[in-house]
Parts: C-alpha cells; sequence; structure tokens
C-alpha cells in the first residue's frame, strides 16, 4: 500500500497530463484496440454465455431451456462421464510425470557441452510442435495398429504381436506414450535451467567428495525445482486439455470399451454429437474447476519443496 501511496503522491505532485502525454495514451489506446476487442468477443463473452448455458437445457436449435443446477446434478449419475475422469487422472498423473522426468533427463545429457547441440535441440524439440496434430496422431494409430510398425519389430524376436489400439488394457498406454515422446517444450525449459547453476556450487561438491549423485539430489535439483515446478504446472494443465490424440487414435469414439475416453474427448461428443449444449457447457466449467484445484494444490505445495535462491 506505501507504494501505491508514493504513486498517487507522485501523481498529484506532477499535475495534469501534457498534450503530448495524452496523445501518446490515445496512441496506446488505439494500438491496444484490436487486443481488447479479441480478449471481449473470443474470450470474457464466450465465458459468460457457457456459465449461462451451463444452467439451461440448450441443444443448438432451441432456444436456451433454464434448469437450474440440473445438469451438474446429472454429472453424478453418469457413468461415462465418471469414466471419462478415471481415464484423464491416469492419462495426467502418468503421463505428465514420466514425460518431465525423461525432459530433464535429455537436458542434463544435452548439458555436457556436445557437438551439434542446436542440432539436437532441434530434433527433440520438433515431437512436441507435431505431437498434437492430426498427422502424428494417425500416424500413432498405424504404428500401433496390429500390422503396424511396433509388431514388425517384434516379430524380428519371434515375439508376437496384438493390435496395441484395439486392446482395452493397452490403448490408453499408447496414447500416454505419444504423451510422453512430446517432451521436447519442458526438455528446452530445463536446459536453460541447467545452464543457469553456477558452476562452482559442483566444483565445491566435488572437492568435499560428493559424488554424481548426491551432487544431483542436494544440488541439481533444489536449484531447479522453480523450473519443475513451472514445467509441472503447464504440463499438467495442458494434459488435462487433450483431445486431438484421443479423438484420433479411438476415430472419435474413446473406445475400445470406453478405454481412451479423455473427458475433453466426452464433452466434444455430449456438446457437437448429442447436441445437448448444456450438459457440455456444465462439464467445461467442472473441468475449469479441476485444472483450478490442481493449479491451487501445486502452489500451496510448492512452498514445502521448491527452493528459491534468494
Amino acid at each position: 500500500m506505501s507504494a501505491l501511496n508514493e504513486l498517487g503522491q507522485l501523481a498529484k505532485h506532477r499535475g495534469p497530463a501534457t498534450k503530448a502525454e495524452r496523445r501518446d495514451g490515445k496512441a496506446a489506446f488505439v494500438f491496444l484496440l484490436p487486443w481488447l476487442l479479441g480478449l471481449a468477443v473470443i474470450t470474457l463473452i464466450p465465458i459468460i454465455a457457457s456459465l449461462y448455458l451451463s444452467f439451461t437445457d440448450y441443444s443448438l436449435l432451441e432456444s436456451p431451456n433454464w434448469i437450474g443446477i440440473e445438469n451438474y446434478l446429472r454429472m453424478f449419475e453418469d457413468p461415462r462421464l465418471l469414466n471419462s475422469l478415471r481415464v484423464t487422472f491416469t492419462y495426467v498423473l502418468v503421463g505428465t510425470p514420466l514425460q518431465l522426468i525423461l525432459a530433464l533427463l535429455v537436458a542434463m545429457l544435452l548439458d555436457k557441452g556436445i557437438r551439434g547441440l542446436p542440432i539436437y535441440r532441434s530434433v527433440f524439440y520438433l515431437p512436441s510442435l507435431l505431437g498434437a496434430s492430426v498427422a502424428v496422431a494417425i500416424l500413432w494409430r498405424q504404428m500401433f495398429g496390429t500390422s503396424g510398425l511396433v509388431n514388425q519389430f517384434l516379430s524380428l524376436f519371434g515375439i508376437e504381436g496384438m493390435g496395441w489400439i484395439s486392446n482395452p488394457d493397452t490403448a490408453l498406454s499408447t496414447i500416454i506414450l505419444l504423451h510422453v515422446w512430446t517432451f521436447g517444450a519442458p526438455m528446452i525449459i530445463f536446459l536453460a535451467g541447467l545452464r543457469q547453476i553456477p558452476a562452482m556450487y559442483y566444483e565445491a561438491a566435488q572437492v568435499d567428495g560428493a559424488g554424481a549423485f548426491k551432487r544431483f539430489f542436494h544440488i541439481t535439483l533444489p536449484l531447479l525445482s522453480p523450473i519443475i515446478f513451472f514445467n509441472l504446472v503447464l504440463g499438467i494443465i495442458g494434459a488435462f486439455q487433450s483431445f486431438t490424440q484421443a479423438f484420433i487414435v479411438s476415430g472419435g469414439s474413446g473406445g475400445p470399451s470406453d478405454s481412451t475416453m479423455f473427458y475433453t474427448l466426452y464433452l466434444y461428443q455430449r456438446g457437437f454429437a448429442n447436441f445437448d449444449m448444456g450438459y457440455a457447457s456444465a462439464m467445461a466449467w467442472l473441468l475449469l474447476l479441476i485444472i483450478a484445484a490442481f493449479t491451487a494444490i501445486n502452489f500451496i505445495a510448492s512452498k514445502y519443496w521448491v527452493f528459491y535462491d534468494d
């Protein structure tokens, strides 16, 4: 509050704005106007509309009919929604840590100062650019098909493969593997964080006789914990919003036996296949609350394990 008071006193002492300052303010507003319009039309208005529709019975073909919290109560009696939550939680809680672990391991390897580092960074980052694309999801579906590349490779060792995508026990695992494979973005961030750790810490630890594991757990992880926290929060939010992989791999059905029925995929089916837009809007707000809860838990827990040098 003291800083705000000082700014207020400073503004009071300065007096009214000059003509040049008013002109600059108008110019700034003109340049910001497209962004403000986009924020209102593309973000704020749809958010408010979806909140209203979540309390209505709306089929896209008729006018919304107010039904109160009935859509939210229906969720507790919808077995497919509960199953989609189970599938999504499995995907997030298994895929995100594995992706971050792999990203950190690769970043540590690249941090050794190998030749051609820019090339390796580009190669490892490329899957992150393509991972959510339709083309890669189709390729993944072909690779894990009955006659796909994975089974052809296993046949070289006399192992009879199976339809990984068509088996309810393994279908979700293939999508998790696709998610882990797209580790490029957190890897680049980890690599930048590793470059900021002073080398004198490692040198002092070596003088004291600390081995590689002790240096990793007592120097690298604590100093890298803010980067880990950043990647963890973004990774969880992105994983909850995953849609393309499950839609393409399962052919839009979430099968087999709803084993790949992500929450976002089920939301899409309810809204654009069944035209139950009111229920889909309520599902969207539930997803928002779930993501907000996970983010809040991460921020609350961060004070126990995230180390800031200052």
